[in-house]
């Protein structure tokens, strides 16, 4: 499916022009291109978002003979004024919400 030729893209035409009309059919047709360009994009960034992602987080094995846990791989976290705790005073009242 999808392997037309120039018999069937032919026949679609002349069955478009038929059915929308000669002022019609080139609207239609740009509409239709713009369309699929807009597709092809927005799979085309799922794709690349999904592919870095699959990259960033790409399984590595742990060999059996190391004992070592998850010290071993550092985690990014992101510090904050009002989720770090060990900076605040706890005379001090906590900020509100913003």
């Amino acid at each position: 499916m999808g392997n037309f030729g120039p018999m069937e893209m032919l026949v679609i035409a002349i069955f478009g022009l038929l059915v929308f009309g000669p002022q019609k059919l080139p609207e239609m047709a740009r509409h239709v291109a713009h369309a699929v360009r807009e597709f092809k994009k927005v799979t085309g960034d799922i794709t690349r978002d999904l592919q870095s992602e699959l990259d960033l987080n790409s399984y590595e094995p742990k060999s059996k003979t190391s004992k070592s846990s998850d010290s071993s791989t550092p985690r990014a976290t992101k510090s904050t004024p009002e989720t770090d705790q060990s900076t605040q005073n706890p005379d001090q009242p906590r900020p509100g919400p913003r």
